[in-house]
C-alpha cells in the first residue's frame, strides 16, 4: 500500500477539497478552511487517476442539498456522517444543526470549528456534535440525545457520501432510525449510486485506485441503490430525485467526460408521510 493510504474518515478531507475548488458552483465559501498539503496530494492523485469531474460531481451534490434545505426550512438539520461540510454556516444562523459522525471525526471537528469561529473565520451558530460509536448499539442512546434537541421541531435528516460504505442492512436499520426521530412532514436527503455504475469504466477506475490508496477491495464490498429502495418506502414519499446529469442542467455545469467515465450520484429527497 502506497505511504499515503487513504483512511476512510479521510475522505472527509478529500470532499471539502472538492468543494472548495469551485466555490460559484458549490456555494461552500468555508471548505477551504480544511484545506492541507497531504490532502491536496492525494486530491491531485484521485482526480488524475479516477476522474476528474468529481470535483463539479461533489460541488452540485452541496449545492443541491443545500438549496432544498434552503427551500423546505427546517428547525433542525440532522447531518449523519456528517464529515466536514460546512451547512451550518451556510444555511440560516435560526437552523439547529445536530452534526453526527465517529467520535474521531467529531471531536476533530468540534475543535477546529471552536478555532475557526474564536479566530473570526466563521459565524457563530447552534450546532450539537454528536459522536458515535458505530461499532456498537447505538440506537436507543442517539435517539434519546435527537430527541432532546429535536423535541417537536420540523426536521430535514441529511445522509450523504455514506451508504457507499454500508451494508443493506445497515442501511435499513438507519432508515427505520431516521422514521423514529421524524415526525410526518420532515424531510430526508440521501445520495447513493446505482447498481449500473458498477459496470462503468469510472467505477473500474475507482477500484483500482482504492485498492492502490485505500484498502483492497472489491465490486461487491461497495453498496449501490436503486430507485425502489426510496421509492417503495413505507414511511416516505420520494418527492425529488436528482443526479449528476441533471444537476448540471440546472447548474450549467458543462458535462466534459463520457457518461461511462463519470461517476454518477443520484440525489433523493424524501418527505415523511406517517
Amino acid at each position: 500500500m502506497s505511504s499515503l493510504s487513504i483512511e476512510i474518515h479521510e475522505t472527509a478531507f478529500v470532499t471539502s477539497t472538492f468543494r472548495s475548488l469551485n466555490e460559484t458552483l458549490s456555494r461552500d465559501v468555508y471548505a477551504e478552511l480544511w484545506s492541507n498539503s497531504r490532502t491536496d496530494v492525494l486530491v491531485k492523485k484521485y482526480l488524475n487517476q479516477v476522474c476528474v469531474e468529481e470535483v463539479s460531481a461533489h460541488c452540485l451534490r452541496n449545492r443541491f442539498f443545500l438549496e432544498e434545505i434552503e427551500r423546505l426550512k427546517p428547525d433542525v438539520v440532522i447531518n449523519f456522517g456528517c464529515g466536514f461540510s460546512m451547512y451550518p454556516f451556510l444555511l440560516d444562523e435560526n437552523i439547529i444543526n445536530i452534526e453526527i459522525d465517529k467520535e474521531e471525526v467529531i471531536n476533530y471537528k468540534k475543535s477546529r470549528i471552536g478555532e475557526f469561529i474564536k479566530a473570526g473565520k466563521l459565524p457563530e451558530r447552534t450546532i450539537h456534535f454528536v459522536g458515535v460509536d458505530f461499532s456498537e448499539d447505538y440506537v436507543e442512546k442517539l435517539l434519546k440525545t435527537i430527541k432532546s434537541i429535536k423535541k417537536d421541531k420540523t426536521s430535514f435528516v441529511l445522509i450523504e457520501g455514506v451508504l457507499f460504505f454500508l451494508s443493506r442492512k445497515d442501511t435499513e436499520k438507519l432508515f427505520d432510525f431516521f422514521s423514529e426521530t421524524q415526525e410526518k412532514g420532515d424531510y430526508i436527503g440521501s445520495a447513493s449510486f446505482q447498481k449500473g455504475l458498477k459496470k462503468s469504466e469510472g467505477f473500474k477506475k475507482l477500484l483500482n485506485f482504492c485498492n492502490k490508496e485505500m484498502v483492497k477491495t472489491e465490486a461487491s464490498d461497495w453498496q449501490t441503490i436503486e430507485d425502489d429502495f426510496y421509492r417503495e418506502s413505507k414511511n416516505y414519499d420520494l418527492v425529488n430525485h436528482q443526479d449528476y446529469f441533471s444537476l448540471s442542467k440546472k447548474y450549467n455545469n458543462e458535462v466534459k467526460l463520457e457518461e461511462n467515465l463519470i461517476l454518477n450520484e443520484n440525489f433523493y429527497i424524501l418527505k415523511k408521510i406517517v
